[in-house]
């Protein structure tokens, strides 16, 4: 009560900083007549002098006014766009580190530009992240208009790009590029072994278009490089032909939870058909010799139960796809990890492409969280504000719109059965159909998308346009033509789709579609101006009718879907409406409702082939929603908690191997390194306390030899009289070092510096593939360390430092073994070119080098031939030197 009497006295906490925005609009707009009289040239030369400021120790901040101003001018004469003051606002709110929530058709990617500008400004970079490719070159090619105009560089980053072309990208003052490209370059760059292989620079400032799509939805799943591990396709195909012979009884399914397991008499049923096939060894099938055979079949029970084809993943050109359930999009590339996609192959009966080992990965969650600013904007954040909070430290701050919203927004209409519910939609599509009202339908499957389009057809005559996985590559377009007068479309989702859709269509795309590039200016002029006033028409008809009638077949586990869906009607103050359509048959309903909601509709007078339409059904329905959220929410917080210990790690293990790219000379580290590994061998075979009677001599000289190369006579050291571990210690170091620098002696220092880093960062390379794999593994099984009341996350902390403390001692041992032991064949060099190092028999005498010598061959692709003419590959030649 209190609180509400607060909220009206003093307004909310977004009232207070809207109210704070207010000031600095009102400062940008008495700017824009001065500006509006400068000439492009004088506008174009502020952005030097905002660069100036800044270097003699003014601030963003102290700039953000006139620079606000400045793009708004640039805005209005290269793209013909004035933003409006609630962008000016967003845009604030974006510069503040914040994530700004404006609706549908407000204009997110021109508010981008503020701040991006602002930002860019330092020189440091500036990256605007898109869910997908298409939007990152739209948008970079759209508002990138807008940055040239003011004299700043863009760049996009897509698929199929070389490294070059990276680089130069990412030097831009502002890069476009999508959360994934974005995320497989640091993990490729941290792969690199040279500077200047690596492609992107420091993080400084990004905002992330879509937030909540790929900051929340997208949270659950990390970035993986893998390669090839070995093939067990016959072993998936051998254990899928056994999961139908498994009965209801044999396992128990928790859709909540989106987990199966095996019950005691399934675990018998499935062992004795492992064994009459042959896949399964002496012994139970939860004994570690038989840990293979139980995970194949725990994912072959998870593809035939948890996972629908049309729903979960989608079969294409013999491939298994998966489909995003937030976004209803191909995830083309895309794999479920850990063995199940190769379940699902064997289950569809596709080629099953073999199984891969990690060799880096990061979640978006903590690639994010590495840039010292980041920002976002979306239509729907503040049902996870709480979530953007504590994660990532971000505040959500809700934007009025431009224009007061006309949007209705009906009550959900609930009926007994999905086959009654489907009726209604049908009936209410029709007759906004009748009257030319366009309509957009939203479905949560590609199954029932198609299911509703094949009873409209039948029943109604009317050909719907269909958007979902299977049609991807027309999505823009059928989404800009939504808004058509009686068009009907329907869209497995609607999130973060980046098109508009505004009533009576939408000219560039029309203007894309239907005029040529090569017609006459004349001509060309004529039929763009045709279209205008045909689409000006068109909208005229669809406003008389009531605008976009959004239908929701069903409710999402998230409302922020559901406000996604229902947020394309209404753009700017147009008129609109939106429904959603409920069964009990649902999932939301089935899952998650309450045992007493079918009670309460009973009491309502529920009756077949009517609808309740009440407000107490969607309060019911909201508080099902929330409890889904915050379950996703605790599931998303606790795979966090488990990725930050393997993150520490990262970037412990990532600095190192900058560190040591950087240094030209890393023989002081694999000299300290060399001692460590010598302490640690004296240390176990001579144990400092021991007496010399109980020292293992042999054993240490058997160490010495393998380890450091060295045939030292040690049993006559350790029967010198008087003689300590230490001395041993310091003449195994002498003689080590002495070993090592007759090598470098015979090779030559330049030589020995190379070899030395190469094998320093090769060697730290496998080490840490090795440890991923372990620490996957250790996370497969550690939740069964609750059982025996032990926290899972802090097993996970000490086991993952154990190793990672025994792959960092592996890393001293094995750099050290192979220094002391590497063995390198200099073959004669010719006359005026260096001698080149090589492990195999020498090749044909070489055509003589290009004049210059290495220093002039510039950037040479490792697989090409090698410039000295020696006939071998580079990475064989002289590039196995760097």
């Amino acid at each position: 009560m209190f609180g509400a009497i607060a909220r009206r006295l003093f307004g909310t906490a977004n009232d207070r900083i809207l109210k704070g925005l207010h000031k600095s609009v009102a400062a940008i707009n008495a700017l824009e007549p001065e500006l509006e009289a400068l000439t492009d040239e004088a506008l174009r030369a502020r952005t030097d002098w905002f660069k100036q400021r800044l270097a003699d120790g003014e601030t963003l901040d102290d700039l953000l006014v006139e620079a606000f101003a400045t793009v708004r001018e640039g805005a209005r004469r290269a793209l013909g766009q004035r933003p409006f003051d609630v962008q000016l606002m967003g845009g604030i709110v974006l510069h503040q580190g914040r994530i700004a929530e404006m609706r549908t058709g407000e204009g997110k990617t021109l508010v981008a530009t503020l701040p991006v500008y602002l930002n860019a400004l330092t020189g440091k970079g500036v990256h605007v992240v898109t869910v997908n490719d298409y939007l990152a070159k739209r948008d970079a090619t759209w508002m990138g208009q807008v940055y040239r105009f003011l004299g700043l560089s863009v760049g996009v980053i897509v698929n199929e790009l070389t490294d070059a072309e990276r680089q130069a990208a990412y030097a831009c003052d502002v890069t476009y590029g999508t959360n994934n490209e974005l995320g497989f370059d640091y993990l490729r760059d941290n792969m690199k072994h040279r500077l200047e292989d690596m492609v992107q620079r420091p993080f400084h400032y990004a905002i992330v278009d879509e937030v909540d799509s790929i900051l929340i939805d997208e949270a659950r799943t990390p970035l993986i490089i893998s390669g090839l591990a070995e093939d067990s396709s016959a072993l998936y195909r051998a254990v899928n032909e056994l999961i139908p012979h498994l009965v209801p009884e044999d396992y128990e399914r928790d859709e909540k939870a989106r987990s199966v397991t095996f019950t005691d008499e399934g675990s018998e049923h499935i062992e004795e058909l492992l064994r009459q096939s042959g896949l399964l060894a002496e012994g139970s099938l939860y004994e570690a010799r038989n840990v293979t055979a139980l995970h194949h079949a725990t994912q072959a029970l998870r593809a035939h139960t948890l996972f629908d084809r049309d729903v979960h993943y989608m079969v294409r050109a013999g491939k298994v796809v998966i489909i995003d359930e937030f976004t209803g999009r191909a995830m083309e590339g895309r794999r479920f990890s850990d063995g199940l996609h190769q379940a699902l192959e064997a289950k569809e009966g596709v080629e099953i492409r073999p199984e891969n080992q990690t060799l880096a990965s990061i979640t978006f969650q903590n690639y994010f969280r590495m840039y010292p600013r980041l920002a976002g904007m979306t239509g729907t954040a503040l049902t996870e504000a709480g979530e953007f909070q504590e994660i990532y430290g971000l505040q959500v701050v809700d934007i009025p719109t431009n224009r007061p919203m006309q949007r209705q927004d009906h009550d959900d209409e609930v009926y007994r059965t999905a086959t009654e519910k489907f009726d209604a939609i049908v009936t209410l599509i029709g007759e906004c159909h009748g009257r030319g009202q366009p309509v957009l339908v939203g479905t949560t499957s590609i199954e029932k998308s198609e299911y509703l389009a094949d009873l409209l057809r039948k029943k109604t005559k009317i050909k719907p346009q269909v958007l979902n996985a299977r049609y991807h590559e027309q999505e823009a377009y059928i989404v800009a033509q939504a808004g058509v007068p009686g068009a009907v479309t329907i869209a497995t989702n609607m999130a973060g789709r980046g098109t508009d859709i505004q009533l009576g269509g939408n000219l560039d795309m029309r203007v894309a579609a239907e005029v040529p590039e090569d017609l006459p200016e004349a001509e060309r002029a004529s039929r763009i101006e045709a279209i205008r006033l045909d689409i000006e028409a068109r909208k005229e008809e669809a406003l008389k009718a009531g605008g976009l009638y959004v239908i929701g077949t069903e409710r999402h586990e998230s409302r922020r879907i559901d406000n996604q869906l229902r947020g394309r009607s209404g753009r700017q103050g147009d008129p609109g409406a939106s429904l959603f359509f409920l069964s009990l048959d649902d999932d939301l309903m089935r899952i998650f409702g309450t045992d007493r909601m079918e009670g309460m509709l009973r009491k309502l007078g529920l009756k077949d082939g009517e609808a309740i339409v009440h407000p107490w059904v969607n309060k019911a329905l909201e508080k099902a929603q929330q409890k889904v959220e915050a379950r996703n929410f605790e599931i998303r917080k606790n795979l966090l908690k488990f990725d930050d210990v393997m993150n520490d790690q990262r970037k412990v293990v990532y600095e190192q191997r900058r560190e040591l790219m950087m240094a030209t000379d890393v023989s002081e580290t694999l000299a300290a390194m060399r001692h460590e590994v010598i302490e640690d061998m004296v240390h176990a075979h001579m144990p400092p306390k021991a007496m010399p009677e109980a020292w293992d001599t042999e054993g240490l000289t058997e160490q010495v030899k393998a380890v450091l190369g060295l045939d030292l006579p040690l049993a006559e050291w350790a029967a010198e009289e008087g003689i300590a571990n230490e001395e041993v210690l310091d003449r195994l170091v002498r003689a080590s070092s002495i070993h090592l620098a007759e090598r470098a002696a015979d090779y030559g220092p330049e030589v020995m510096r190379s070899i030395e880093k190469s094998l320093l960062l090769q060697i730290l390379d496998a080490l840490w593939k090795e440890h991923l794999l372990h620490l996957e593994h250790l996370r497969q099984g550690i939740s069964l360390r609750a059982y025996g009341q032990r926290d899972p996350l802090n097993e996970y902390k000490s086991e993952a430092f154990t190793l990672f403390q025994t792959m960092l001692s592996d890393l001293r041992e094995r750099v050290t073994a192979v220094m002391s032991h590497i063995q390198l064949r200099v073959e004669p060099p010719m006359e005026g070119e260096e001698a080149p190092i090589a492990s195999e028999p020498a090749p044909p005498p070489p055509a003589p080098s290009p004049a210059g010598g290495p220093e002039a061959w510039g950037k040479v692709s490792r697989n090409d031939p090698c410039p000295c003419g020696s006939g071998k590959k580079y990475k064989h030649c002289h590039g196995a030197l760097r």
